[in-house]
């Protein structure tokens, strides 16, 4: 089953684009759109950068390594609750083991 497509207008650094999405993504897209926009007027403003190409590049540069950063902190953190849910698990059983040692 396909979904319906139609065109979608997004602007990005005063300039339009017409872009065909599927209607159930459209509101993903604008906001996206909408956040690449914001992104590439912050590397514009800081007036190091000149030129709609090198903006766009630094700009995916800069969403590109912050990505890689979040992904790696996820992983990290899910290694920390992981190794701190094994020790819980150990504390559990142990106590476990100790009550019914006293039981007996």
């Amino acid at each position: 089953m396909r979904t319906e497509t139609s065109p979608v207008t997004v602007q990005i650094l005063d300039k339009e684009y017409r872009i065909a999405c599927p209607e159930d993504e459209r509101d993903a897209l604008l906001s996206s759109a909408h956040y690449l926009n914001q992104k590439m007027k912050e590397v514009r403003d800081t007036g190091k950068v000149i030129g709609v190409d090198r903006i766009a590049v630094m700009t995916a540069l800069n969403i590109a390594h912050d990505s890689i950063n979040n992904k790696s902190q996820k992983e990290n953190l899910s290694r920390t609750i992981g190794d701190r849910l094994r020790q819980l698990q150990r504390k559990l059983e142990n106590t476990v083991k100790n009550c019914k040692q006293v039981e007996i």
